[in-house]
């Protein structure tokens, strides 16, 4: 039952074509672990060749053994299998960053790796429908807007795909019980440090039990909701910003302030958002409070006057238009 389901959120999402070459993300856990095998078992329905990627993080004491069982499943169903140990408490020190953040970059940096060198096209991930619901909340509780509200989407860029998106922990447990596949349990999701280990074990089974038992499934249609309003709005945005583009060369992009000026307060800060991810090519550091500056000094216009939300990024306001200047000597 639970592979025609997975059937299904692949061919509603369109997540998969006929010859796509897929890189799984394997860790050993019953997500990743039921992913692996329910692709394995659709691969000559689908036509597709699947390789399994897994890092270790080399963080905690029993991951070699769980290296070990991924190596062994994957010789067992004759999957090609690519391992890489990385030391992501030694890296995170020199770079200081969190683990969760640089394990994160380590293992999306190794993707890479096996998609080259396997002429592969696509990677599949193992997050759930209880992982998209905690993301949702993490979000909320970080004070996101609509966009944070999508929590983990079923496709990125037709290239990160999400088969398990609609499908519950309960059910990819349950499956791997009726399987026998004994993945390995990761007992630091039982430890509340973080918080989305405090959302899993804390929050969710307070909300289930005091208010809603059926609280994921109600948080992922919100997002379903979020989803379809936010890709609207993502299409007027990109409508309105080419309609107002005056000129893009020389890593300079520039609008035209009156016609800025028109637009509805909604439209202006996607449109600056849209503008430095179309400059810098990320919008990593920018706040509310930037975007709510810039929208100021363009409605005050007195003058010529610059902003610098973060320091990559100048914002020149003057003579009728509004420059989006990305700044080199860094």
């Amino acid at each position: 039952m639970l592979k025609e389901d997975i059937l299904k959120t692949i061919k509603k999402y369109k997540l998969i074509n006929n010859g796509d070459k897929i890189v799984i993300g394997v860790s050993g856990g019953p997500d990743s672990i039921c992913l692996l095998h329910v692709l394995n078992s659709l691969k000559y329905e689908l036509k597709i060749e699947i390789f399994v990627a897994h890092i270790n993080h080399m963080i905690r004491e029993v991951a070699d053994s769980e290296t070990k069982y991924v190596q062994n499943f994957c010789k067992y169903i004759n999957v090609p299998c690519f391992v890489k140990k990385v030391n992501v408490l030694e890296i995170a020190k020199q770079k200081k960053k969190g683990t969760e953040e640089v394990g994160r970059e380590e293992r999306y940096s190794f993707f890479e790796e096996v998609l080259k060198k396997t002429n592969s096209n696509k990677v599949a991930t193992a997050h759930n429908s209880n992982d998209k619901a905690e993301t949702v909340i993490l979000n909320i509780i970080r004070g996101s807007g609509i966009s944070g509200l999508k929590g983990i989407e079923s496709n990125r860029d037709n290239k990160y795909i999400r088969p398990l998106i609609e499908t519950s922990r309960d059910e990819i447990e349950k499956y791997c019980g009726e399987n026998k596949l004994e993945p390995k349990y990761d007992e630091t999701n039982k430890e509340n440090i973080y918080n989305r280990n405090k959302i899993r074990n804390e929050l969710i089974p307070y909300l289930q039990r005091e208010f809603n038992q059926n609280i994921i499934q109600t948080i992922n249609r919100l997002s379903e909701l979020a989803t379809e309003e936010n890709e609207y709005l993502e299409k007027l945005t990109q409508n309105v910003y080419n309609a107002i583009k005056i000129q893009d060369e020389n890593n300079t992009i520039t609008l035209n302030l009156k016609k800025f000026n028109e637009q509805e307060l909604v439209i202006k800060r996607r449109v600056i958002l849209y503008t430095i991810n179309e400059t810098l090519h990320t919008t990593k550091g920018i706040e509310k409070i930037n975007i709510d500056d810039i929208i100021k000094l363009c409605a005050n216009n007195i003058g010529n006057k610059y902003l610098m939300p973060i320091k990559e990024i100048k914002v020149f306001v003057g003579k009728g238009k509004i420059q989006f200047i990305k700044i080199h000597n860094l």
